[in-house]
């Protein structure tokens, strides 16, 4: 039992809620879902419970707007199947995603959530959004990286912490070149994002420009076209 006075426990109790508010769906307009009786905070997530013949579907949304007592959501999962009355509950959290060494090797959607459906990644939960690094705390760009490309190391050194852009035509190389850098360059992580990429591209580029030995030190972020995100 806990020592403390008997007022505090009445202000422990009061601080403690024991029941849960739930919104409800009032219109959908494009992708923005008004909801009604719901208090809640810029970027925190929602979850749009809908009801089908099937099992229950949870659709994940955030918190974009107000608009007088009505919230404002954007979803980050497929919106079919939401419609006026489907149980709106706020989950008093912002959108984090699990980080951890279980990320290399793998593909991951917008959300964190492996692209191949074999299981969560387990890890530390990080906001993703954060605060930038102050300008006065940054590196200077000092040290060469060594890419594994003799024509880039050569004529084009790089240096740790430097942004570099390849800009070209379809097929012409661009992600063979960045294979080759993923695989040979003096990083022991590479994280690469494959934002807008077609379904069938994302596993060409991962078994042919990738390869096995890059994919191992590499995590891959998946937004497919197909896919609808906020």
């Amino acid at each position: 039992m806990l020592n403390l006075p008997f007022e505090e426990y009445g202000q422990i109790i009061k601080r403690k809620k024991y029941y849960t508010t739930l919104g409800k769906v009032t219109q959908v307009i494009g992708l923005i879902i008004q909801v009604e009786g719901l208090e809640t905070f810029i970027g925190e997530v929602c979850e749009v419970y809908i009801k089908s013949s099937g099992p229950e579907k949870t659709v994940l949304t955030e918190v974009v707007g107000f608009k007088d007592t009505t919230v404002l959501l954007m979803p980050l999962d497929d919106i079919k199947g939401i419609g006026p009355g489907c149980l709106v509950k706020p989950t008093g959290r912002s959108l984090k995603v699990n980080i951890s060494e279980e990320l290399l090797g793998k593909t991951v959607d917008g959300l964190g959530r492996p692209v191949d459906k074999n299981g969560l990644i387990k890890g530390e939960a990080y906001d993703i959004d954060r605060e930038p690094p102050s300008p006065f705390e940054r590196r200077r760009i000092e040290k060469v990286m060594s890419t594994g490309v003799k024509a880039i190391d050569g004529l084009l050194t790089c240096g740790e912490g430097q942004r570099i852009g390849i800009f070209a035509g379809s097929g012409v190389g661009k992600s063979t070149l960045l294979g080759m850098l993923a695989r040979h360059c003096d990083a022991d992580v590479n994280v690469i994002g494959l934002i807008g990429e077609r379904g069938r591209e994302v596993i060409e580029f991962i078994e042919n420009s990738l390869g096995e030995e890059g994919y191992k030190k590499s995590s891959s972020l998946c937004h497919l076209r197909s896919t609808t995100f906020s």
